[in-house]
């Protein structure tokens, strides 16, 4: 496929993916969150490969803009490569979040393309991230592609990212991800501190 054609096509997927989202599960996530925050609990982001700098940006995002108390596991590159050398890749957030004391007053968000899949051994760190916060009765919310996996099947509210084409499905998913988080965390019923550039003259 020529380059333009191929430009082309890509921004014509991301409008049709940009009025396929599911505005009214966004709102039940805005609401979500704005109860995590009343009840005073802490917001745990989990993500790898694109999902892990999405999960660095959206604790500060969500820390300076909507006044949640916000960490991820990603962010201390100390800890969790010893976590991931002592005890191994399917435990190290999980283990994490035991570090953290997870209660059913805090809630994990998922970055993913696919969700997790235990059964295919894909993303199995999020998987038992998962089990662990149905285990202690945390919020589970994510923004994943393809079918949602098992953030879709264990989550409270979950945005899928619908599919444009088999051979966009990463890009599309992970740049929407960024999309909806920033929609979520500016959304009026959220955001508690102004942002620099919509506060400055």
């Amino acid at each position: 496929m020529p380059s333009c054609d191929y430009t082309r096509t890509y921004l014509s997927e991301v409008a049709s993916l940009a009025g396929r989202l599911d505005a009214a599960t966004i709102d039940h996530l805005v609401k979500s969150l704005v109860e995590l925050r009343e009840r005073g609990g802490r917001l745990f982001f989990l993500g790898s490969g694109g999902g892990a700098g999405h999960a660095s940006h959206a604790v500060n995002d969500f820390r300076k803009i909507a006044g949640i108390e916000s960490y991820t596991p990603t962010d201390n590159v100390s800890e969790l490569t010893a976590r991931i050398n002592d005890d191994g890749w399917d435990t190290c957030y999980a283990a994490w979040l035991r570090g953290s004391h997870l209660s059913a007053r805090d809630a994990v968000f998922v970055f993913s393309v696919g969700g997790g899949d235990a059964e295919r051994r894909i993303s199995t760190n999020l998987v038992a991230s998962l089990d662990l916060a149905r285990e202690v009765g945390a919020s589970i919310f994510g923004i994943v592609g393809r079918d949602g996996g098992c953030t879709a099947l264990l989550a409270d509210v979950c945005v899928m990212v619908p599919t444009a084409s088999a051979e966009t499905v990463t890009p599309h998913t992970e740049e929407f991800q960024a999309v909806i988080w920033h929609l979520v965390v500016s959304h009026p019923r959220l955001r508690r501190h102004a942002m620099k550039w919509e506060s400055t003259p």
